[in-house]
C-alpha cells in the first residue's frame, strides 16, 4: 500500500526557531514512523530551494520579508513561488496549513479545493496584541481578509488550546469541524538530571544557594520581555541569591542588556542569547522555577511543557492556553504587565522546598502531552479524511 503523501505549510521552518516549526518537526518526523510520506512546505529564509532535515523533505518559496525585522515573522510568496505551491499541493493526498494568517496558507488551501485535497488547519496562536495599536489594526485586517478565508476553506480545524479555539471561533470557524489538540514535548529529551543540573550551574558560575529563574523567549514585545526585566529588578532586591537566565535573542536583545545594565542588575539578570536545541535541555535543570511573561498571542507554549517535563513550576501570565496545563498548586498566573505581581510569586516560590514538585509534574507531562500521544491523535483526524 502506498504511503499518504501530506503536504505540511508552516510560514517559516528550521533552522529558523520558533513555536511552530518545532510542532512541525516534531510532529513530522513522528508522522514519518506511521509510514506517511511527509514533505514541508515554507518560506525561504538563507538556505537552499530544498533540503533534508531528519528526513523530512522542505521544499522552499521565495518570499518578502520585510516585517522580520519589526519582530511580525510574517512572509509574503513572490509571485514565482506559485509552481512550487502548485508542484506540492498537486503531488499530495492531504494538505496540512499551520496558521491562519498567512498568505502561504491561503495559496496552498486555495489550491488544495480546486484539486480535491482536504486540507487541514492547525491554529497556534490567540490574537497577538502589539505596542502602539498601529500592527492591532493590522492583524484584525489581515484575519478578516485572510484569516477567513483559510478558515472557510478547512476541512478540519485544530487549535492547540481551549483559549485558540474561542479566539477561532469569534472569527467565524464552523465549531463542527474543531478539535483541540495540545502540543506536546519530547519526554526522552526534557528530562531531570541530577548530574546534568550540576555540571550547568557549574559551567555557568551558579552559587550552590542560588535560585535560578529560567525564560526561554524570543525577545520581542509580545513576549513580555520587558515586564521580566521589571520583575526581576523588583525581586532581586528582596533576594540578592535569585540568578535570572534568559535564553533567546530577538530584536530587543540590545535595549534589554543595556537597560539590565543601567538597573545594576547584569550579575543577576543573565541574557544567554541564542542556545541550540542540543543544549537547551541542560538550562532547564540547571534551573528552579520557569517564568514565562507573555503580554498575549500564546496559544499552548511549548516552553512550557519543556520546563514542566523537566520538574520545574511555571510562573506565567494568564493569557492564551497555558492554564489548561499547569495544575493547582504546580505554578502560579499573574496577569501580565504586572511585574511586581510576579515578583511576589518569583519570591514565594523561591522559599519553598520544590523537590517534591518535580517527579508530579514529570509525570503529568509523560501522561498528557507526549508527541507521541499527540501525533497519535494527528494521524486518526487524518486518515478521517483521506
Amino acid at each position: 500500500m502506498a504511503a499518504k503523501r501530506l503536504c505540511i505549510i508552516t510560514h517559516t521552518f528550521l533552522p529558523h526557531v520558533g513555536g511552530i516549526e518545532r510542532v512541525v518537526y516534531e510532529q513530522g518526523k513522528r508522522l514519518m514512523q506511521r509510514g506517511f510520506d511527509v514533505t514541508v512546505l515554507t518560506s525561504r529564509m538563507h538556505t537552499a530551494k530544498s533540503y533534508v532535515i531528519d528526513g523530512i523533505r522542505v521544499r522552499c518559496y521565495d518570499s518578502l520579508n520585510a516585517a522580520f525585522g519589526l519582530g511580525i515573522p510574517y512572509p509574503v510568496p513572490q509571485i514565482n513561488s506559485f509552481k512550487t505551491f502548485l508542484k506540492c499541493v498537486n503531488a499530495s493526498d492531504l494538505v496540512h496549513v499551520h496558521g491562519h494568517p498567512y498568505l502561504s496558507s491561503l495559496y496552498a488551501a486555495k489550491l488544495a479545493k480546486f484539486y480535491e485535497k482536504p486540507v487541514v488547519l492547525t491554529q497556534h496562536n490567540t490574537f497577538i496584541a502589539y505596542a502602539g495599536g498601529f500592527w492591532d489594526h493590522v492583524e484584525w485586517l489581515n484575519d478578516a481578509a485572510v484569516g477567513k478565508q483559510v478558515l472557510k476553506n478547512a476541512d478540519r480545524i485544530i487549535t492547540v488550546s481551549t483559549a485558540t479555539k474561542r479566539y477561532v471561533l469569534s472569527l467565524g470557524a464552523d465549531p463542527a469541524r474543531m478539535s483541540v489538540l495540545h502540543n506536546g514535548v519530547d519526554v526522552d529529551r526534557f528530562k531531570p538530571l541530577k548530574t546534568l543540573r550540576e555540571e550547568k550551574r557549574r559551567k555557568l558560575g551558579i552559587p550552590t544557594k542560588a535560585t535560578v529563574i529560567l525564560t526561554v523567549r524570543r525577545l520581542v514585545y509580545k513576549n513580555g520581555i520587558d515586564t521580566l526585566i521589571e520583575t526581576a529588578t523588583t525581586a532581586i532586591k528582596q533576594n540578592p541569591n535569585l540568578i535570572f537566565l534568559v535564553v533567546g535573542t530577538g530584536p530587543d536583545q540590545t535595549q534589554i542588556q543595556t537597560q539590565a545594565k543601567q538597573l545594576g542588575i547584569s550579575r543577576n539578570f543573565r541574557l544567554m542569547g541564542f542556545v541550540s536545541d542540543e543544549e537547551l535541555p541542560s538550562f532547564y535543570n540547571a534551573a528552579d522555577l520557569f517564568v514565562l511573561p507573555s503580554k498575549s498571542g500564546e496559544g499552548l507554549p511549548l516552553v512550557s511543557l519543556e520546563a514542566m517535563a523537566c520538574g520545574l513550576p511555571v510562573i506565567a501570565t494568564d493569557v492564551g492556553g497555558i492554564r489548561e496545563i499547569i495544575p493547582e498548586g504546580y505554578g502560579k498566573f499573574v496577569p501580565p504587565d504586572s511585574p511586581d505581581t510576579m515578583a511576589e510569586a518569583v519570591i514565594e516560590f523561591s522559599q519553598v522546598n520544590l523537590q517534591p514538585l518535580k517527579q508530579k509534574l514529570r509525570t503529568r507531562v509523560e501522561d498528557r502531552f507526549s508527541w507521541e500521544k499527540n501525533v497519535e491523535q494527528l494521524a486518526q483526524i487524518y486518515e478521517q479524511l483521506i
